[in-house]
């Protein structure tokens, strides 16, 4: 079945005029956002490109504000041009900005400062500070010194907008150190945080003697995370990590003696002290060998996605329960394509449990759901398919006749990627206004030419297409936002110069 009938703009606003809404708090924010949404996709609705800037450092975005210069100038993009917030004041190199993510207050929570309800960068320096910045004025809010002991570079969510994790840099040995027979024990650490207040919860230490060699180790839903060489991923939980192996509560901001050295918690020069040191193997939770350490959890009931460890078997994904291990019906899946690059997968960022599989010419979004008369076993199914706008060549499979009358057939095969045909590149989903943001492009003689389509993240239907003015090089590094009522196109270009594209929605007509 295809969508219901739903009231046009004019009728929206006269309902929501006259209050005719439930007693749910949020229903008059998703009203809003559904008239927003019939905006966007209108035929007279136009994205006009009101602003477009260079840079020779890379360009960050973050819900509405566009970041130059490692973080310390900010541009909003909400207002009907691009406009400075602020910019900090000029700093060493040592103090730049490696990393940050964007802190949003969370509802419902009283916090000590009034400042707090608003919107902070959590940002760390390449000198190992990890700050909170007023997100509206750049103003340092709080800072917290880490350690001297590893060089701190890598920021992400363990758990989205509450817990942070701060990663080092693999610490790897010297050509000097292995010549004399020295092992780095230490390979890598992880900091891990509340946020707002800041708090502590501890510094992990991943060692060799424990873990053997290490890739990469994160953490995610207070799971951690290691990675080997040989393509295995290993689950452990990192709460029975902290339980076992913690030396000493550290709290910021007291006294702590720690090695015969007394000092100020998170304050320099003393910072933080490895406090979680794992001296035996911990409970495994979970273990798979996958291609490249490509590993995702996801669906409902929970299931997960590899790539069979085996370099033939690059594009092939398997969807395998994650409670006994065992294949989904139909959960092998392989586009059948014939590209350069390869197609990607990943669970669907909707909370759906559904699954998107991008290639070269389509979009395939897959669904997980019981086998009949057997609720044990899931099945895979297609929800719905999106195809690239192409026209087969006529000549392709034509035989050719020779002089002498002998029929000869083709033996080529044009790429799914060709640059001359249609090909999708991004695939990303709108939450707020529940659309799926697709960008297809064409190489038209030397110049690419690219497109942003808008589907129905329910049924798929194309529901809006805007054209990008800019050339679109495939070779170039590209990054595509849609955020409400604003695209935003940024790339990066050889010798590093990244260039910043900001569109937004003009001429509505009711």
């Amino acid at each position: 079945m295809g969508p219901s009938q739903k009231p046009n703009v004019c009728g929206r606003l006269s309902r929501r005029a006259l209050g005719f809404f439930s007693r749910d708090a949020g229903m008059v924010q998703r009203t809003n956002l559904g008239i927003l949404r019939a905006l966007v996709c209108q035929e007279s609705t136009k994205f006009k490109n009101v602003w477009t800037t260079h840079s020779k450092s890379p360009i960050a975005y973050e819900r509405g504000r566009i970041y130059f210069n490692n973080y310390r100038c900010c541009i909003s993009s909400v207002a009907s041009e691009p406009r400075k917030l602020y910019e900090m004041p000029r700093c060493s190199k040592s103090e730049k900005i490696e990393d940050a993510l964007l802190w949003e207050c969370p509802v419902g929570e009283m916090l000590p400062s009034p400042s707090d309800y608003k919107s902070s960068l959590i940002a760390l320096t390449a000198h190992n500070w990890l700050l909170r910045i007023s997100a509206t004025t750049g103003k340092v809010l709080e800072k917290i010194y880490l350690a001297s002991y590893c060089k701190f570079r890598y920021l992400s969510w363990d758990t989205p907008q509450e817990v942070i994790a701060v990663k080092s840099a693999q610490n790897k040995s010297s050509t000097l150190a292995r010549q004399a027979g020295i092992q780095q024990p230490v390979l890598l650490y992880l900091a891990v945080f509340h946020v707002l207040p800041f708090s502590l919860i501890g510094i992990l230490e991943i060692n060799k003697k424990i873990f053997g060699n290490v890739t990469d180790a994160t953490l995610s839903h207070g799971i951690l995370i290691v990675m080997y060489s040989s393509g295995l991923v290993r689950l452990y939980s990192f709460q029975a990590i902290t339980k076992q192996f913690m030396q000493q509560k550290l709290d910021l901001g007291c006294a702590c003696r720690w090695g015969g050295t007394t000092g100020t918690v998170g304050e320099a020069p003393f910072g933080i002290p490895c406090n979680i040191k794992i001296t035996d193997t911990p409970p495994l939770l979970f273990e798979v060998s996958s291609l490249e350490n490509a590993f995702q959890i996801g669906g409902h009931p929970w299931h997960y996605i590899i790539t069979p460890n085996k370099k033939k078997q690059k594009g092939v994904f398997h969807i395998c329960a994650l409670k006994d291990n065992s294949l989904a019906k139909n959960g092998i899946q392989e586009m059948e394509c014939c590209s350069l690059e390869s197609d990607w997968i990943y669970f669907h960022p909707d909370a759906s449990g559904r699954i998107i599989h991008v290639g070269p010419n389509q979009v395939k979004v897959l669904k997980l759901s019981e086998v009949e008369n057997n609720s044990a076993q899931h099945q895979i199914s297609e929800d719905f398919v999106i195809l690239a706008n192409r026209e087969r060549n006529k000549n392709e499979n034509l035989p050719t006749v020779t002089a002498s009358g002998r029929v000869v057939k083709r033996s080529f095969t044009i790429l799914d990627d060709d640059p001359e045909q249609e090909t999708f590149k991004i695939v990303d989903y709108e939450d707020e206004l529940d659309l799926l943001s697709v960008v297809a492009v064409t190489q038209i003689d030397a110049e690419g030419k690219a497109h942003l389509d808008f589907h129905c993240n329910e049924y798929g239907t194309l529901l809006k297409s805007i054209p990008l003015m800019e050339s679109w090089d495939v070779t170039y590094s590209h990054e595509v936002y849609f955020d409400r009522d604003l695209v935003l196109h940024i790339e990066q270009k050889p010798s590093r110069v990244f260039s910043c594209y900001v569109y937004q929605m003009d001429g509505m007509e009711f």
